[in-house]
């Protein structure tokens, strides 16, 4: 089954506890969901840019970006 990595980007001096916290929101929202993934997490990237992201299967890809609207996508390799 594919795999796409729903990304968050956060720019400026803030971005890496900004991506922090919105991991937060990702995590209570699959929870409230219940839904089965697991595969998330944020990356500061450099001093002024940072992501969060969720990896989803294309069974939840449609419903994650619809209400949390990931800012882009990527298909998964790990």
């Amino acid at each position: 089954m594919r795999e796409i990595k729903l990304i968050w980007d956060f720019r400026g001096p803030a971005s890496a506890k900004t991506a922090e916290h919105h991991l937060i929101h990702l995590k209570e929202y699959i929870a409230i969901e219940k839904l089965p993934l697991d595969n998330t997490g944020f990356e500061i990237i450099s001093e002024m840019y940072a992501i969060a992201y969720v990896v989803v299967t294309d069974e939840h890809m449609i419903q994650i970006r619809d209400i949390q609207k990931p800012h882009r996508g990527e298909l998964y390799q790990q």
